[in-house]
C-alpha cells in the first residue's frame, strides 16, 4: 500500500517534490521502497527524464 503523500499545493520545484516523497516514506518507515525511489530516479537523472517523468515516479511510491 502507498502511503498518502500530499503534493498538491505545495512548491512545484521538482526538487522540492523529490523532497517530499523521499520524507513521506522514510517517516511511513518504507525504506527498501525510499532505495528503490532513489535508484528508479538517478536512472531517471542518467536518462534525461524529463518532469512529467518524475511526476509518473511519485505516482509510484505514494498517493
Amino acid at each position: 500500500m502507498k502511503p498518502e503523500c500530499k503534493l498538491i499545493g505545495e512548491n512545484g520545484n521538482v526538487f522540492n517534490l523529490i523532497g517530499i516523497v523521499r520524507t513521506t516514506l522514510k517517516n511511513n518507515g518504507l525504506y527498501i521502497e525510499l532505495e528503490q525511489f532513489d535508484a528508479d530516479l538517478k536512472e531517471l537523472q542518467d536518462g534525461g527524464g524529463r518532469y512529467n517523468d518524475v511526476l509518473m515516479l511519485f505516482i509510484q511510491y505514494a498517493m
